[in-house]
């Protein structure tokens, strides 16, 4: 009688030019204008500075993650990181904040796209659109509708050129204005009205476009010589956004000097239309609103899936969040709660929004540089000497920055999100008896359940641990 065969494992075949790109496609280059006039206003017409300084606090943070997936080669996450080298409360209480960024992602995507069409349509209410993404969005998830790994292809390909014409455009539009000499000017930088409050309240906003330069972590256990190539493809995906991110705002902001807009929740529409006329902005508003589209419907599955897993390991009520839909096969509960919850964009603007997405990530990406501090003091006290300034002065210059900009988020948002951390106190409490016992452990191991789950039915590999910062290959939720 023959063994059995071993179960199948993942290859090991990306390499770090594949991993980048990936991480690239991920963070979805359209953003930077999407949020163009909310960091504008914020900055006082310095949106490039705030997309400077929000690089450097990503570079330092980058670097972090980049350590902690060396010392963890798996799909690692802040969860799992501050876990294994803090404490398993923390790391709880961190997956609780960052949950954040993943359960009120599809909110934020839905405002995002109804202004943009509001702009375009001001006859049709701001509501009429926030509905139909959700119903829309809501309704395809739950039937487990599958988004093709070519479509989402084309969809970035789409993006590119459009930012790509977008800045064109804009440097085209200068050229005729205010001739060759008009192209280069430090006045999208800095003005008058410039303040260093003001650039930090803009940089925390601006942060909103980085999430997700860790998610190349979910493809650890798929890259060649992981603990090498990972850390370098996490510093590169964050020092190219970030590049692409500052040359755009620069353009555009070099385009329409100053913070004046009709209305800053669309500002680059409105910038559209001035140096493209009618034609492209409706270009670019297809490919904004196309976008966020399919950006809403990973977020909302991919959200779904972690409150089901968070429900199957008894983290959360397992009746509840643990359940599927007999004849869908999806967690259709999870589904229309993420949908329900992103009915509070009628009550929000888009800078309150992002900035209450950013308090979990800023709290995350905190925890982690302090991880690199905690494994310092531990490979010290095993006898061990890691490089000081490598895992203590440039995390702790990384957590600085990162508890600055969390300082600069919008007043709401910070008092959201500190409700948020003590309703989650409160709970982990209650799970551990007193904090007698240690929190249950997340596990995200697709064979542990093989249910269809609107995860696998829109994005193309591995379960998500986004609670703890990351997500699977294939979904972008922006």
């Amino acid at each position: 009688m023959s063994a059995p065969s071993a179960p199948p494992t993942l290859s090991r075949s990306l390499t770090l030019r594949s991993v980048v790109l990936f991480g690239l496609a991920y963070m979805t280059p359209i953003i930077v204008l999407g949020t163009f006039g909310v960091v504008a206003d914020s900055t006082h017409g310095a949106v490039p500075t705030a997309y400077l300084l929000a690089l450097v606090a990503m570079l330092f943070t980058a670097h972090s993650y980049g350590k902690m997936a060396a010392t963890h080669p798996v799909a690692g996450s802040a969860y799992t990181y501050v876990r294994r080298s803090i404490d398993s409360r923390v790391g709880f209480l961190v997956g609780w904040a960052t949950l954040l960024d993943y359960f009120f992602l599809p909110m934020v995507i839905w405002l995002i796209g109804g202004a943009y069409l509001q702009a375009e349509y001001p006859s049709v209410p701001f509501w009429v659109w926030i509905i139909a993404f959700i119903v829309v969005t809501t309704a395809l998830n739950i039937r487990g509708i599958k988004t093709a790994e070519r479509v989402n292809d084309l969809l970035m390909v789409f993006q590119v050129l459009v930012v790509a014409i977008f800045a064109l455009l804009c440097l085209h539009h200068v050229f005729q204005h205010r001739g060759a000499a008009g192209l280069v000017s430090a006045t999208p930088f800095a003005n008058h009205a410039t303040g260093l409050a003001g650039i930090s309240a803009g940089a925390a906003i601006a942060a909103y476009s980085f999430l997700g330069f860790d998610a190349v972590t979910t493809l650890t256990e798929e890259t060649v010589e992981p603990q090498r190539t990972i850390p370098r493809a996490i510093l590169l995906t964050a020092l190219i956004g970030g590049g692409i991110f500052v040359v755009v705002a620069y353009t555009t902001q070099l385009a329409h000097p100053g913070y004046a807009f009709t209305d800053s929740s669309s500002a680059a529409f409105e910038i559209a239309k001035a140096v493209g006329g009618d034609l492209f902005s409706s270009v670019f508003l297809a490919g904004l609103v196309v976008a966020q589209f399919a950006s809403g419907i990973a977020a909302q599955a991919s959200t779904s899936r972690l409150l089901y897993a968070m429900g199957r390991d008894s983290v959360l009520p397992k009746k509840v969040f643990g359940s599927i839909h007999p004849k869908y096969h999806t967690p259709a509960f999870n589904i229309l709660l993420a949908g329900a919850v992103g009915l509070i964009a009628l009550h929000l603007n888009v800078a309150t929004s992002t900035s209450f997405i950013n308090f979990g990530a800023f709290t995350a990406f905190t925890f982690v540089n302090l991880s690199v501090i905690a494994t310092y003091v531990r490979e010290r006290r095993a006898g061990r000497r890691p490089a000081v300034w490598s895992y203590v002065l440039l995390p702790a210059v990384g957590a600085v920055v990162d508890v600055w900009l969390l300082c600069h988020l919008d007043d709401r948002a910070r008092t959201l999100g500190l409700i948020w951390l003590v309703l989650g106190v409160c709970y982990l409490a209650w799970l551990t008896r007193g904090f007698r016992k240690a929190p249950p452990e997340m596990t995200f191991d697709e064979d542990a359940d093989p249910a269809p789950t609107p995860a696998s039915a829109t994005a193309t590999a591995t379960v998500t641990d986004r609670v703890a910062g990351t997500e699977s290959p294939g979904t972008r939720t922006r």
